[in-house]
């Protein structure tokens, strides 16, 4: 059994704005959400920027009772299902048993646990929250995202570190179209900008240590030396094309084809061979039918501003499509506007391949300036660039050597 799927919603809450439209509006401008990070005392860490939500009230969606109990990362993914669910206008139009939910998240209640241990520490035992279990894992975003819905359908938490929400939306892709599902929610949440996240991720080398906001999270530029730690979320919904018709929805575009792979390789660095990460390219560029102009397919790039990443993911794309064709593809990284949001970075980079599709702007990569030999493609360096387009696709390379792409086509 195979049917097709269908975008029908989408939500957003990221560093450049929540809701759809803010998110893509601050894209296509080349905004940046970069800054000096404001939710903590930064001055004794190397790194010092981040890409911070602003202006996110959680009592705009859930009840005060709700957000006592919930851990940011479960507010954000929240608002943005609900947003999500409100654009495509699925509520009331999907029976329980046949509406799923594949969210995931990264790291999980990284705040709730940090502060609870402290409590213990310093209060003891029996002051730790009666909430501090369900704040803390990863899959109660996507619990309670079905208990919102009443979807009681597949509700899956997928944890694929930075190809998390990736691996969600291609996921929930295959439940519908192998018949287990005609409606999911999919996506991802991360909220981790925290004093020992920090501190890990610097120590692993990971981060960048620039002070300069603008030549901070500078993906596939010759000065790139780290990320930089962005959160948020980000949501879609996912439909069966007859279903979505039926009631007519507006579609977005179709999902039409999705790759998942392992480097089995290494914790943290991708595998330079780029054998496994090309796979999922291939493998979701192949499921979408394989014949287009490539002068009309964009790819969201994962692009991280690591040295490592750009230059294997660069070679990835080559191996893929082959030398020639990867050099007329459109490519861009929007993590030089909202650095990296971990597991919520596949599912607003699906989203913003979407928008690129449907609208036919291709977002920007800011702050490049100085090219680098091993990353001779064609990033849309920033500005965004108005072009016909046939297909888009989003790709993640993650910690542990997950590698996930989606690949979305007009219908």
């Amino acid at each position: 059994m195979s049917r097709r799927v269908v975008v029908t919603g989408m939500g957003a809450v990221t560093p450049l704005g929540c809701g759809l439209a803010a998110f893509w509006d601050g894209l296509v401008s080349g905004k940046n959400g970069i800054d000096f990070i404001t939710r903590f005392d930064a001055s004794e860490l190397k790194a010092k920027l981040a890409a911070e939500v602003k202006d996110f009230d959680p009592k705009a969606f859930l009840d005060a009772k709700l957000v006592r109990q919930t851990d940011r990362y479960q507010q954000y993914a929240m608002a943005a299902a609900m947003m999500a669910a409100e654009d495509a206008g699925i509520e009331g139009k999907v029976a329980g048993e046949r509406f799923g939910v594949y969210f995931g998240s990264g790291v999980g209640g990284f705040e709730t646990f940090v502060r609870e241990h402290s409590t213990l520490l310093e209060r003891g035992a029996s002051r730790v929250s009666p909430f501090f279990i369900t704040k803390m894992i990863s899959n109660m975003a996507a619990g309670q995202i079905a208990i919102r819905f009443g979807a009681q359908g597949p509700c899956l938490d997928i944890t694929t570190a930075c190809a998390t929400g990736t691996n969600a939306v291609g996921e929930a892709m295959r439940a519908i179209r192998h018949g287990y599902a005609d409606v999911m929610l999919a996506g991802g949440a991360d909220a981790v900008i925290h004093p020992l996240a920090m501190a890990g991720f610097i120590n692993c080398q990971a981060l960048t240590d620039s002070e300069d906001k603008d030549c901070a999270s500078i993906p596939f530029d010759r000065r790139r030396n780290g990320f930089v730690m962005g959160e948020g979320a980000g949501a879609l919904v996912l439909e069966e094309y007859e279903h979505a018709a039926a009631r007519g929805a507006h579609i977005y575009a179709e999902v039409v084809g999705y790759g998942s792979t392992c480097d089995a390789f290494h914790v943290t660095a991708p595998d330079s061979e780029a054998k496994a990460s090309s796979k999922a390219i291939a493998d979701a560029y192949a499921e979408a039918g394989g014949s287009f102009d490539p002068a009309q397919i964009y790819i969201n790039a994962h692009g991280t501003s690591t040295p490592l990443n750009d230059k294997t993911e660069t070679a990835a794309i080559k191996r893929a499509f082959g030398e020639e064709t990867a050099g007329k593809l459109h490519i861009s990284s929007t993590k030089s506007m909202t650095g990296h949001l971990l597991g919520a970075a596949g599912a607003i980079e699906a989203i913003a391949a979407v928008k690129a599709l449907e609208t036919g702007i291709i977002p920007p990569t800011i702050g490049y300036q100085e090219p680098d030999p091993d990353c001779d493609l064609d990033y849309t360096p920033n500005k965004a660039l108005e072009t016909p387009l046939a297909l888009a696709m989003s790709t993640s390379l993650g910690f542990g050597g997950h590698n996930a792409c989606v690949a979305f086509g007009k219908i």
